[in-house]
Formats: structure tokens, C-alpha cells, sequence
């Protein structure tokens, strides 16, 4: 039923886990498991190839890639994830159950948001983020999308942006026909740790609120690198 499209680039620290966590779900839930790469330098394909997916390759950019492995995807629902982000145990249940639900092809749904850190800075902003999905009905790609390929198709898939393209899918999707999954998906931490959780945060407050000025996303990707 479902198709699996994973997110990498130069992903081999962290892809072995996040495709461990897809294969925990029953055999007949996940149909493939599809690996769009934008250009690996390390052993990304291979470990891919080796957990049984099938690698594909497109331009590096979320947005493109995203797009690209929907577009080679086959099954009826389609689940999108980013490579250094883990599904906890119970996902295969909570997708299950969203799938099954009355008029659940209108509709799309993401994973709560947490971060693999134990520091008090990675608590504060998985609240944020909690808050932000409330009010906002906006996640972060870390959190996974899951959505029929129906509708995913009717809104047009993902846009070919290098950045923002989270954003530009939630909105098209609508926030009353966005659910949030009571099943996290656990995304490493090291770039926050990296830049610093106030820095980042700062940054990616900035990266949206440019987004909402009509700045152009190939602009806005220089803010954030």
C-alpha cells in the first residue's frame, strides 16, 4: 500500500537507521522503499542498496528530490521522510490507522517532531515546533509527510525549490486537512548543535518570515547555508 521515499545526500551516518525503523512496519504496508540521491559522495547508495531499496538520483535540492521520488513511486499512499529522521516504534499502526480512517485520501498527516538530544535546548524547541503546528499548521520536513497519491497529485506534488518546500506543501495542503500523528520521528540534532539551537533557530525564523515576504526561495537558501 504504501511507498517510502527517503531524502539523502551524503547520508551513510545516518540512513542505515531511518530505513531500520521503515522495514519494523509489516510486510504488507510497505510496498517499496525509494531513495532519491542528489549526488552521494560516500556510501549512500550502497547501504540503500543494500536495505532493499530502489536509488534513484536527481540534482541535489529538497524540493527536486522530493519530487522526483514521488514521481517514481507506485503505491497508493505515499510516505516522504528525511534520511537522519527515525520513526519510532507504533509508526506501522498510527499510519494504519490514518490510512484506514473515512476520507483519508483528502487528507495528509506528519509525525510529532523531536529531536535525538537531551539537551534542555532541543525540549524548548520541540515545543516550539509543537506550538507552531497548532497554530500554524506548519511542520518541518523532518517530520515526514504522509499523503495519497491522489491528492498529492491534485496539489500539484512538491515544487522543485531548494528550500521552503515544506512550507509551500503545507499550505496547499490546508491546515484542516493536515493531522499530526501521536508518533514521533526522532531527527538527529547535530546541525543544531553545530550552529547552536539559538543561532539556528534564529536563522530558520528569519528563512520563513522571508518566505512570507515573497522572497524568492533561491535567495532565501543563502540565508540558510
Amino acid at each position: 500500500m504504501l511507498s517510502v521515499i527517503v531524502l539523502t545526500l551524503n547520508a551513510a551516518p545516518v540512513l542505515a537507521r531511518c530505513l531500520d525503523a521503515v522495514h519494523d512496519a509489516p510486510n504488507a504496508l510497505v510496498s517499496e522503499i525509494i531513495v532519491c540521491d542528489g549526488g552521494s559522495a560516500d556510501e549512500t547508495r550502497e547501504l540503500a542498496d543494500a536495505h532493499g531499496a530502489k536509488v534513484i538520483t536527481s540534482a541535489p535540492g529538497r524540493g527536486g528530490q522530493l519530487a522526483a521520488g514521488g514521481g517514481a513511486a507506485s503505491g497508493p499512499w505515499l510516505l516522504f521522510l528525511h534520511a537522519d529522521s527515525v520513526l519510532d516504534r507504533g509508526w506501522a499502526d498510527a499510519v494504519t490507522q490514518f490510512m484506514e480512517a473515512p476520507h483519508s485520501e483528502t487528507r495528509a498527516a506528519v509525525f510529532t517532531f523531536a529531536l535525538e538530544d537531551d539537551a534542555s535546548a532541543a525540549r524548548r524547541l520541540e515545543r516550539i515546533v509543537a506550538w507552531r503546528n497548532r497554530l500554524f499548521a506548519l511542520p518541518y520536513g523532518d517530520q515526514g509527510l504522509l499523503i495519497a497519491n491522489s491528492l498529492y497529485e491534485e496539489i500539484g506534488g512538491f515544487d522543485d525549490m531548494p528550500i521552503m518546500e515544506d512550507v509551500d506543501m503545507a499550505l496547499r495542503i490546508g491546515r484542516r486537512r493536515l493531522t499530526m500523528l501521536p508518533v514521533r520521528a526522532v531527527t538527529s540534532a547535530e546541525k543544531y548543535r553545530r550552529a547552536g539551537y539559538v543561532r539556528r533557530m534564529l536563522k530558520n525564523l528569519l528563512c520563513l518570515s522571508c518566505y512570507f515576504a515573497g522572497i524568492s526561495p533561491a535567495h532565501i537558501v543563502r540565508i540558510y547555508r
